[in-house]
């Protein structure tokens, strides 16, 4: 660009600013970086410390429940599953304080959220902060996968381990305030089994001793029967040395002037996923020392957090190893179904339920509030309503807390439990705040009513959308917001509702799946993820991709036994080293093809049988990036299968300026009859991705009927927008006016804007801003633009407060 030429290299030939060092990947953020060793804190016994279940996943069911071991100056957490960073903003859990993390399996149940919480640790400060990462066998495979999208992966120190070769469990971690144990759980398997054996399939129980509560000091005793004068000898026997006595030639020990030690709590973390674990359970001999059977050597257990599913915990097998622990504190923490009722991330799920009572036409009803009928029907069976006799057993609730110190406070603690968030209470709220928001759902319901003539002129209606069909394609935006989930809005994905013909996904942030849950309900989303055909992912970045293996893993679990096709994954070429890696852990089933085998002249060449050159011509923007030779034919004729058996006519690759290998997409529908029988052009849709303003866009939205652009930050930031090769609100609209777009559909925005982003509406006569899941279906984008002035009524005493904590790590990454 014409004032940054000499910093960021760009011509001015070019009417389309941008940053061409970090479109060639060589912008400062992807400097390495020290690997760093975690700085020694000096750490005292006597601390602040409890055990707390996060409620991750609680109520979509989609990712294993988290667990925080907290003490004034260490940091432990217990899996990583999807939604644990956007979990922790809500809660205002420093993750920049998290030291070691433990994974009870290596899968994306149980690691999902691990890529976007390293790149966050990675991100704070100049230097980034290190972590440790404890798993078992192949947790390297997991990091080393990671890498291709983690520049700063040496920020994390990796300590895989298997099974103890002692009847003793591997210890982890051993200082002055815990010692943390691993004891591995691996089902037994038969050759055919071991063959195609992933690492998800071991399981760990951890083990956490708090050290020793030293006796009281008995400070007559010292000085009056063994003769030790105050002073540092004091200390000394405190601290478990034994000193000289000033008045007798004698040696005292710390046993001779202090009471009885109080021996540290014990709390177990139990993960069994499937019933072959709990017979491995059953017969760990690590753990027989601490079964209150051992007689006196036994150590007692004060709390055993079962991460297991009810399924599990419900099961005869199962109970009866609980029932050893007779007068532990039992916590199920593994899904259970009446946890559904009320959501976890109460502040997304605010918005969603006002916008609903707004406009329900493009906002339906969440499916995280069950009917009432359904949730009466709700009722789990856990072990503490079966058998009194496995002493005191309860369900996990989000922030439940287990106090380990100070000694007198020992046993649970539910101050910290949020009270429970309803829908009427929300908008008992919102009628209460905004009276007139009533009037205005009127005036919403009346837009539907009125004839076609009345709210747009049939001349102006694109040809495609003439008696359209509600069945034909609704677009649901499952995450609206950049670079790391916030509060109000997850990272990028967009599910292409194609009904009974398939669905596709275009980008796939983490949280994705549970995204989906919250639109659908536990049932429906997991409908949306078996008819999925194709995903497509515009570029490496986390926020656009770290949510795909949970997605890929649920689909082949669920369409495992019935005859089903590979998901294809379009997308660029480093994300297949990601995906050829992570199936080594966990199948994925599916099949890879590159984005630039899916472009304009890749496709020409599929129907002419020659290999296209070169994607950009010389003096491109991106003309550094080249077409490899076709390799990947047959995947690309079955990506055309089934593009045509989901209706689809044409999704093409195109490429923009944002990073190496950063591409948008257009996805066109095939023609269709019209009422008198005329052949009629299907519908057709353009997503940008990740880019600056650029020919190509205006080239591939030219008379498109839907453009979805990025729009991350407002007008007045455009040298922020600039620096970072991404698009201003004006620019996103003026790219879809060049190209004579029907309606444009603004997203991704800077998480600097809480809520709604900073917006002019003198240039949006055929636009709307996108909310996490706002779902457009294709015969309603004539109203569409006209939804957007209620939507200021709706946030009109939000102000933009920006948070310097997410702007400057939005920054970093």
């Amino acid at each position: 660009m014409e004032k940054n030429k000499a910093k960021n290299g760009s011509s001015k030939s070019s009417p389309f600013e941008f940053n061409k060092r970090r479109a060639d990947g060589f912008d400062e953020t992807g400097k390495s970086k020290k690997n760093l060793e975690r700085k020694t804190r000096k750490l005292n016994p006597n601390t602040t410390a409890y055990a707390q279940v996060l409620g991750t996943g609680m109520d979509t069911q989609d990712t294993s429940s988290s667990v925080l071991l907290f003490f004034d100056k260490q940091r432990f957490i217990f899996n990583a599953g999807e939604g644990l960073q956007r979990f922790c903003t809500e809660h205002k859990i420093k993750l920049s304080k998290i030291d070691h993390v433990f994974l009870s399996r290596v899968c994306s149940e149980t690691a999902g959220g691990l890529p976007g919480l390293l790149l966050t640790l990675a991100g704070i400060g100049e230097e980034g902060l290190s972590v440790n990462v404890w798993g078992p066998s192949d947790l390297k495979l997991l990091v080393d996968a990671m890498k291709c999208f983690i520049p700063r992966a040496a920020m994390v120190h990796t300590r895989s381990f298997g099974p103890s070769s002692t009847p003793d469990p591997t210890v982890l971690v051993d200082d002055e305030v815990v010692k943390i144990s691993a004891i591995t759980l691996e089902p037994p398997r038969s050759m055919e089994e071991e063959s195609c054996s992933k690492s998800g399939e071991i399981s760990v129980v951890y083990v956490c001793e708090l050290a020793d509560i030293m006796g009281k000091f008995d400070l007559e005793k010292a000085k009056k029967v063994f003769g030790v004068r105050p002073g540092p000898k004091y200390s000394k026997l405190q601290c478990g040395e034994s000193v000289r006595s000033d008045e007798k030639d004698i040696t005292v020990y710390p046993s001779d002037v202090m009471g009885p030690s109080v021996p540290g709590p014990i709390v177990l973390l139990v993960d069994c996923p499937t019933e072959s674990h709990v017979a491995q359970l059953l017969s760990a001999k690590s753990l027989e020392s601490y079964y209150p059977s051992a007689g006196d050597g036994g150590k007692l257990v004060n709390c055993i957090i079962h991460l297991s599913p009810s399924s599990v915990t419900s099961s005869p097998t199962y109970q009866s190893w609980m029932k050893r622990f007779h007068s532990s504190q039992h916590i199920l923490a593994g899904h259970q179904r009446k946890n559904m009722e009320f959501p976890i991330l109460k502040a997304s799920s605010r918005i969603a339920a006002r916008l609903n009572y707004l406009c329900p036409q493009f906002f339906p009803a969440p499916g995280f509030w069950p009917p009432q009928h359904v949730t009466n029907s709700i009722v789990d069976s856990t072990p503490s309503d079966q058998d009194s006799n496995l002493g005191k057993s309860i369900s996990a609730e989000n922030l439940l807390k287990f106090t380990l110190r100070p000694y007198a406070h020992l046993g649970m603690d539910r101050s910290c439990i949020p009270p429970e968030l309803t829908s009427p209470q929300v908008l008992d709220e919102l009628l209460s705040e905004i009276p007139e928001i009533k009037d205005k759902t009127e005036e919403i319901k009346q837009l539907w009513k009125k004839p076609n003539g009345e709210t747009e002129s049939n001349t102006d209606l694109p040809s495609c959308l003439e008696n359209i069909r509600r069945d034909d394609m609704e677009i649901v935006l499952l995450g609206t917001g950049s670079s790391q989930p916030s509060k109000y809005r997850n990272v990028s994905a967009i599910y292409i509702d194609l009904f009974s013909k398939g669905s596709l996904l275009l980008d796939c942030g983490e949280g994705t799946l549970g995204q989906l849950k919250r639109r659908y309900g536990l049932d429906g989303a997991d409908e949306a993820v078996r008819k999925l055909r194709c995903i497509w992912i515009s570029h490496i970045h986390a926020d656009h991709h770290a949510g795909l293996a949970r997605i890929l893993a649920l689909r082949c679990k669920l369409l495992k036994g019935v005859a089903h096709e590979p998901a294809i994954v379009v997308g660029p070429r480093s994300l297949k080293h990601f995906l050829d890696a992570y199936q080594r852990l966990e199948e994925l089933d599916m099949e890879f093809l590159d984005c630039r085998s899916t472009t304009k002249t890749s496709w020409a060449s599929l129907e002419s049988g020659k290999e296209e050159g070169p994607l950009f011509s010389k003096g491109s923007p991106m003309q550094s990036v080249f077409k490899t030779p076709m390799t990947d034919l047959p995947c690309l004729e079955n990506l055309k299968k089934v593009l045509g058996e989901v209706g689809v006519e044409d999704l093409i690759s195109f490429p923009v300026v944002h990073c190496p290998q950063a591409f948008g997409v257009v996805v066109k529908a095939a023609e269709r009859l019209n009422s008198v029988g005329e052949r009629i052009p299907g519908w057709k849709m353009v997503y940008s991705g990740d880019t600056r303003p650029c020919p190509e866009i205006v080239e591939a939205s030219q008379d498109a009927t839907v453009l979805i652009h990025e729009a991350t930050f407002e007008d007045d930031l455009i040298d922020e927008a600039l620096a970072k090769n991404h698009s201003t609100t004006k620019e996103a609209i003026d790219m879809g006016s060049s190209a004579g777009v029907y309606r444009i559909v603004l997203t991704h925005f800077s998480q600097r804007y809480p809520k709604i982003p900073v917006i002019d509406e003198s240039h949006m006569h055929n636009t709307c801003i996108a909310f996490d899941l706002m779902s457009i279906n294709v015969a309603d984008l004539q109203v569409l633009p006209k939804v957007l002035p209620y939507f200021k009524t709706l946030f009109k005493d939000e102000i933009i407060e920006e948070d310097v904590d997410d702007i400057a790590l939005e920054e970093a990454l």
